[in-house]
């Protein structure tokens, strides 16, 4: 073959490799062109539910695209958590995730690896609030401690294996000596239908779900288990400061995507999702419900999931949280 043939198919071979970069980044640069999807692994109305669609609110509005809110309610959250591990990493589809994006498989069969999924945006959390009947005989979460290691112990409800009170149960009896009976229901609105009837002496649960009952007079609070009071219930102190250092915890809500989304898509939609929850207006409705909008870097968000899932571990391993 001669040179000058050579050289020709070399230049040819050249522009081709350009124009397909130019192609990949020129179609990075356009997202997003098409409405995207945030599936929520839970029902409608809760905690995950409602930070999710805020963030699909604001979100939509930086990115100049719809947002669309698919609910996939089931197994603990892995079905929808399966659904977008699955799913092409283009920037159409994400998760609104929570804490058992990262504890799920510490603790049981999950049909996705934790690598299938990458951390993209920190949405915010509700608080977790410990609740007792309204006529309990102890005023704080000092007090029923103390309680439980007297006699047989006390009852704690819990939404089941590997729930944030599954957890909040597990570190208090570990690292606190608290004695506790586990009862597990199948959700946290049984937990509190429970407590409500004097059946169990305590659950815990997200602070949007509580509150009415607390302000009712109907529950009693013993104390958030978050690292700040709750700007909806200042009055009630933190698991912290009344000596729990080790009780931080919240049903928080982030979004995950698929692994191999572009970073520049990933970063994009950080920076929209951290937008949104700088929306004064936002920030006040989550916040009257007792709900604490976040938002934040990527870089921030990584962070955190790499804290969680480090923590949660070590409370799995002490605790050995399996499911039955």
């Amino acid at each position: 073959m001669n040179t000058a043939l050579i050289r020709r198919r070399t230049a040819v071979l050249a522009l081709s490799a350009c124009a397909l970069v130019a192609g990949t980044a020129s179609a990075q640069q356009a997202w997003p062109s098409k409405p995207i999807r945030f599936v929520v692994p839970f029902s409608a109305g809760g905690a995950n539910d409602l930070l999710g669609r805020a963030a699909a609110e604001g979100a939509s509005k930086v990115l100049g695209q719809p947002i669309i809110v698919d609910n996939k309610p089931g197994a603990g959250a892995m079905l929808g958590t399966d659904v977008v591990a699955k799913s092409a990493p283009d920037g159409y589809t994400f998760l609104i995730s929570a804490a058992g994006v990262v504890s799920n498989s510490m603790i049981r069969k999950v049909p996705y690896k934790d690598s299938d999924l990458v951390p993209v945006a920190m949405i915010g959390l509700a608080p977790s609030v410990i609740v007792a009947p309204a006529d309990a005989p102890y005023k704080d979460l000092k007090e029923f401690v103390a309680a439980s290691k007297k006699g047989k112990g006390l009852h704690f409800a819990t939404a089941g294996t590997g729930s944030t009170p599954h957890f909040v149960e597990g570190i208090l009896e570990k690292n606190y000596g608290a004695k506790l009976d586990l009862v597990p229901y199948k959700s946290g609105s049984e937990s509190i239908t429970a407590v409500l009837g004097n059946q169990v002496e305590a659950t815990s649960e997200a602070s949007i779900v509580v509150l009415p009952y607390i302000k009712a007079g109907k529950l009693k609070p013993l104390a958030t288990t978050w690292t700040q009071r709750i700007s909806a219930y200042p009055q009630l102190p933190t698991a912290i400061e009344l000596g729990f250092d080790d009780i931080r915890i919240a049903h928080w809500a982030g979004v995950h995507a698929p692994a191999g989304t572009p970073q520049a898509i990933l970063d994009k939609m950080a920076d929209a999702v951290n937008q949104a929850m700088k929306d004064p207006a936002t920030v006040k409705r989550l916040k009257d419900m007792g709900i604490e909008p976040i938002g934040g870097t990527r870089a921030s968000f990584v962070k955190f999931v790499d804290e969680e899932r480090t923590r949660l571990g070590a409370v799995v391993k002490a605790t050995g949280m399996k499911e039955e």
